[in-house]
Protein backbone atom coordinates (compact mmCIF):
# COMPACT_ATOMS: atom_id res chain seq x y z
CA UNK A 1 0.00 0.00 0.00
CA UNK A 2 1.51 3.44 -0.75
CA UNK A 3 1.80 6.27 1.37
CA UNK A 4 1.65 10.15 -0.23
CA UNK A 5 4.18 12.78 0.95
CA UNK A 6 3.74 15.93 -0.12
CA UNK A 7 5.54 19.18 -0.22
CA UNK A 8 3.82 22.59 0.71
CA UNK A 9 5.03 25.68 -0.77
CA UNK A 10 4.08 30.18 -0.37
CA UNK A 11 2.22 30.67 -3.49
CA UNK A 12 4.43 33.00 -5.30
CA UNK A 13 5.96 34.02 -8.34
CA UNK A 14 9.01 32.44 -6.74
CA UNK A 15 7.68 29.23 -6.51
CA UNK A 16 6.05 29.14 -9.80
CA UNK A 17 9.05 27.11 -11.59
CA UNK A 18 9.92 25.00 -8.84
CA UNK A 19 6.28 24.29 -8.49
CA UNK A 20 6.24 23.48 -12.10
CA UNK A 21 9.11 21.64 -11.92
CA UNK A 22 8.34 19.40 -9.34
CA UNK A 23 4.50 18.54 -11.45
CA UNK A 24 6.45 17.89 -14.71
CA UNK A 25 8.85 15.45 -13.11
CA UNK A 26 6.47 13.86 -10.80
CA UNK A 27 3.66 12.47 -13.57
CA UNK A 28 1.48 11.30 -10.90
CA UNK A 29 2.12 13.87 -8.51
CA UNK A 30 -1.47 16.19 -7.38
CA UNK A 31 -1.40 20.26 -6.77
CA UNK A 32 -3.71 21.43 -4.02
CA UNK A 33 -4.67 25.90 -4.14
CA UNK A 34 -4.92 27.28 -1.51
CA UNK A 35 -5.05 31.05 -0.79
CA UNK A 36 -1.12 31.11 0.20
CA UNK A 37 -0.39 27.83 -0.41
CA UNK A 38 0.50 25.26 -3.21
CA UNK A 39 0.72 21.89 -1.63
CA UNK A 40 1.76 19.21 -4.14
CA UNK A 41 0.93 15.67 -2.93
CA UNK A 42 2.63 12.20 -4.53
CA UNK A 43 1.89 8.55 -3.79
CA UNK A 44 5.07 6.91 -2.04
CA UNK A 45 7.73 9.43 -3.19
CA UNK A 46 8.66 13.12 -4.93
CA UNK A 47 11.41 14.76 -6.14
CA UNK A 48 12.69 18.14 -7.10
CA UNK A 49 15.38 17.82 -9.51
CA UNK A 50 18.15 21.14 -9.72
CA UNK A 51 18.30 20.66 -13.45
CA UNK A 52 14.73 20.98 -14.09
CA UNK A 53 14.24 23.90 -11.98
CA UNK A 54 17.14 25.79 -13.74
CA UNK A 55 15.48 25.07 -17.18
CA UNK A 56 12.35 26.85 -15.72
CA UNK A 57 13.47 29.75 -14.21
CA UNK A 58 17.07 30.58 -16.76
CA UNK A 59 19.20 30.55 -14.23
CA UNK A 60 21.89 28.59 -11.58
CA UNK A 61 19.49 27.49 -9.06
CA UNK A 62 20.83 26.17 -5.33
CA UNK A 63 18.96 23.14 -4.06
CA UNK A 64 19.03 25.37 -0.58
CA UNK A 65 16.56 28.08 -2.10
CA UNK A 66 13.75 25.15 -2.02
CA UNK A 67 14.09 26.33 1.56
CA UNK A 68 13.15 30.24 1.38
CA UNK A 69 9.82 29.91 0.34
CA UNK A 70 8.57 26.04 2.11
CA UNK A 71 5.69 25.82 4.60
CA UNK A 72 5.90 22.26 5.12
CA UNK A 73 6.97 18.71 3.84
CA UNK A 74 5.93 15.21 4.98
CA UNK A 75 8.24 12.31 4.31
CA UNK A 76 11.95 11.43 4.93
CA UNK A 77 14.02 13.55 3.18
CA UNK A 78 17.12 12.91 0.49
CA UNK A 79 19.08 15.33 -0.37
CA UNK A 80 22.28 15.84 -2.96
CA UNK A 81 23.80 18.64 -4.74
CA UNK A 82 21.24 17.79 -7.61
CA UNK A 83 18.16 16.32 -6.26
CA UNK A 84 16.07 16.56 -3.38
CA UNK A 85 13.84 13.44 -2.96
CA UNK A 86 10.61 12.46 -0.36
CA UNK A 87 10.43 9.50 0.50
CA UNK A 88 8.74 6.91 3.34
CA UNK A 89 11.12 4.34 3.81
CA UNK A 90 9.99 1.42 5.27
Amino acid sequence: MSQNVFIAFQANDDTRSIIDAILQDNPRAQRQDFPAMVKIDAPDSLVVRRASVEERLGRDWDLQELHVNLISLSGNIDETDDEFTLAWHR
